[in-house]
């Protein structure tokens, strides 16, 4: 049983209510000058005529709210996030400093290109090292974020063809265990998605592959290392046989921070990839962004990369192509977004690249795989690999060894909570069957790997015991117990109500 207190706090883990809750009517943080009376209505009739409905509240009310809202959730700053596909790895604060120097922070989109050289030359100073790392020769910089990436790519695609009289391309190739935003941004560029199955060995099924090549394939969009954390070891032949069809090769960069520093992917036959810096390049990640995915395209495809782009005038200023005439002979299909794309995680994003080094990414991606890897070996025995051979930047599990147990892969997660972990990656890929997918990053210690794998071997034996219920409990620790969350997708509750 867990020991209730009159507060309900305890000890320093303090039961925090809903901030309308604990507003007061007539209670201010700040004084504010009255306002003038309105003589005439600019607001076309639709001038509010009631209260807000904002709780009033003072100031160190507000301030302890929110700092015990933040002592309740679980970031890269509390522990170790073994989430796989999603990198959470250390923010180096350095980055942060950057992004806040008032020179960048405080910048205005559209100040005359003369006043913010420097901004200029981050971006194009980046777009060198993405351009360097992948061998590719052009990159569209504006993407907000890696789905942004993949339509980018597919729409430099799409205006490749329809420009050499090929509109009728509108088939793209998409391995089953592809990230969702694959087929999602492929049908978003009105594109038709037909599904690669994979072969036991969790790989793109190469004959499978073949038998589907025809004159109206755009694209093959492979993700590589690929979601199951594997290697595409038949990348060289994928790439050969697509561009026989007449196709492109979209690789999915979305798991580049494992092979970054190691591997171009121009030499693997990639014609365009997206990069998420704020995965690969350690900038803020998690919460709804921010985030970046800066694209990089073939010379096939250079032509055809999205406005605004940063070109070099004949008296070395920096200026921006904004439209088609300041490019001549190329045809960008158009903006993917207002003004620059996001510059603010651009700036950690160099700040983290020219701190590491090219010497030191490669280490990074090296220490990723090694202590994917790590994982593998130290929980082989106890968990079920899904697939045999080593990993690459995550490693993958099953439920088969919670067969009998009457625990489920979520079960299992919800228990980790109680132990001081944000659970791994649940049932993703969803080619496999109860999954469990982590990712441990190059940032954590071995003391750290050895202190989650002693928890998770833990928790395993326990399970195995066919002591199920403290699993079904799970989580007993926490400020709030086990939700049903899928009750609460489908049923949501988005605005409170005084005396609900």
């Amino acid at each position: 049983m867990t020991e209730t207190t009159f507060s309900g706090n305890r000890g320093l883990q303090l039961e925090e209510p809903l901030i309308f809750e604990i507003g007061c009517a007539g209670r201010s943080g700040v004084d504010l000058p009255a306002v003038p009376p309105v003589t005439a209505d600019r607001l076309g009739g639709c001038a509010r005529k009631a209260a807000t409905g904002l709780p009033d509240l003072s100031e160190p009310q507000v301030v302890r709210h929110y700092t015990r809202l933040s002592q309740k959730n679980y970031g890269i700053d509390s522990g170790f996030y073994p989430l796989g596909s999603c990198t959470m790895k250390h923010n180096p604060r350095l980055g942060e400093k950057m992004a806040r120097l008032p020179g960048f922070a405080d910048l205005h989109p559209l100040a005359p290109a003369s006043t913010i050289q420097g901004a200029l030359e981050v971006i194009d100073t980046l777009a060198h090292w993405l351009t360097t790392l992948t061998g590719l020769p052009a990159v569209a910089m504006s993407p907000a974020a890696g789905a942004h990436g993949e339509w980018c790519g597919l729409m430099a695609i799409r205006a490749y063809f329809e420009d050499k009289g090929q509109g009728h391309r509108r088939r793209v190739l998409v391995p089953e265990s592809a990230h969702g935003t694959n087929p999602a941004s492929a049908a978003l560029c009105g594109m038709t998605v037909d599904p690669i199955p994979a072969t036991e060995a969790g790989r793109v099924d190469l004959a499978a592959l073949k038998a589907k090549l025809g004159d109206d394939v755009a694209c093959l969009m492979l993700t590589n290392p690929n979601t199951c954390g594997l290697f595409e070891i038949e990348v060289l032949e994928i790439a050969q046989a697509v561009h026989a069809a007449g196709a492109f090769f979209y690789c999915d960069g979305a798991n580049f921070n494992a092979v970054v520093g190691r591997v171009r992917v121009a030499d693997l036959g990639v014609d365009a990839m997206h990069i998420n810096l704020h995965k690969t390049f350690a900038t803020p990640h998690g919460g709804g962004g921010p985030g970046a995915g800066p694209t990089v395209l073939s010379a096939a495809l250079a032509p055809y990369a999205p406005l605004p782009r940063v070109v070099t005038a004949e008296n070395g200023q920096r200026m921006l192509a904004e439209h088609d005439r300041d490019l001549p002979g190329e045809l960008p299909f158009g903006r993917v977004k207002a003004f620059h794309g996001q510059f603010g995680v651009m700036v950690r994003a160099l700040a983290y690249v020219l701190g590491m080094g090219g010497d030191g990414l490669a280490a990074a991606s090296g220490d990723a795989v090694l202590n994917a890897n790590y994982l593998l070996a130290r929980l082989g025995d106890a968990l079920s690999a899904s697939f045999d051979g080593p990993c690459m930047h995550e490693c993958l599990f099953d439920d088969r060894f919670l067969a009998g147990t009457g625990v489920s892969t979520l079960d299992f997660a919800k228990a980790l909570i109680d132990e001081g972990y944000h659970p791994m990656t649940m049932y993703f890929p969803l080619v496999v069957h109860g999954a469990l997918l982590m990712e441990p990053t190059e940032s954590e210690s071995k003391e750290t790997l050895d202190q989650f794998i002693g928890v998770v071997r833990a928790l395993a034996a326990r399970a195995k015991t066919g002591d199920a219920e403290p699993f079904k409990q799970a989580p007993r620790l926490t400020p709030r117990r086990r939700l049903d969350e899928t009750l609460a997708a489908r049923t949501p509750v988005l605005r409170w109500k005084a005396g609900s």
